[in-house]
């Protein structure tokens, strides 16, 4: 069996359970919407109470929280926080797992460059994730028809869905990079967690103190969703740094996995 399949096959579980917790609380969250939806006036006079920098922190719109476009944009980050830790844990676990289970050297000894190798494995979990993605947006689309009391724009919600994927994607490459990079990692969740965290706390950070440029240093805001709500479109200069982190992470990770020494069992 391939090394692309034999991936697939390991982490069908692992991706359906995320799959499944991500559509379950894709639709707890919009269950909730109908309440805000009722209650528009008053949810707002509340939220303009909080101080601006809290707003900005949690990505709060006081004028269009009432709406579906705006109660998405508040929710679809913690719904990111949730992708994110997904995509990191694979992307560090594809590899790190090889060295944990003593069979990167019996791996590496097939005729196979380590390039395809990491190539098989690298498509086999970009495959888990775009699967999560794609029926986690598809659930999205269908709790946002079903709980909507009006029409509203596509165009922004679309976007703002299809970030969920772009942020996936980004630390999918972190992940690998740190998987190829780490001489031996024991357990892959707390490395992912601080990670994923630590990177949303300098976002929350940045967007409480309104400096742009700290933007940069967050993958969760190069797609910042009120931006998206208000322009509705990405921010250019952010969609570059987020393909250029991406890609250099990817390289990065095939450059120091291919000079790396391994041990055998």
């Amino acid at each position: 069996m391939s090394i692309f399949l034999h991936e697939l096959r390991f982490y069908r579980r692992n991706t359906a359970i995320w799959t499944a917790s991500l559509c379950a609380g894709t639709a707890l969250l919009f269950s909730m919407f109908p309440a805000f939806a009722g209650n528009t006036q008053a949810l707002e006079d509340v939220l303009r109470n909080y101080p601006d920098v809290v707003q900005k922190a949690f990505g709060l719109s006081p004028e269009t929280i009432g709406t579906v476009p705006g109660f998405y944009s508040f929710i679809v980050t913690f719904l990111m926080l949730c992708g994110a830790v997904q995509a990191i844990s694979l992307g560090i676990s594809v590899l790190s797992k090889e060295i944990a289970g003593k069979t990167a050297d019996f791996l590496l000894t097939r005729p196979l460059t380590r390039g395809r190798v990491l190539t098989a494995k690298l498509l086999a979990v970009l495959c888990c994730v775009a699967a999560t993605s794609a029926v986690s947006i598809g659930a999205t689309f269908a709790m946002a028809f079903s709980v909507k009391d009006a029409a509203f724009d596509l165009g922004p919600f679309v976007l703002m869905a299809l970030s969920f994927f772009w942020v996936q994607l980004i630390f999918l490459a972190l992940g690998f990079l740190i998987g190829a990079a780490a001489p031996k990692i024991r357990s892959v969740l707390p490395i992912s967690l601080s990670t994923v965290f630590g990177l949303f706390i300098v976002g929350m950070v940045a967007a409480a103190l309104d400096q742009k440029d700290l933007y940069y240093l967050s993958p969760f805001k190069y797609f910042d969703t009120v931006g998206i709500l208000q322009t509705s479109a990405y921010q250019t200069s952010f969609v570059v740094t987020a393909a250029a982190v991406t890609a250099l992470a990817v390289c990065a990770g095939y450059a120091v996995y291919g000079r790396r020494d391994i041990q055998a069992a």
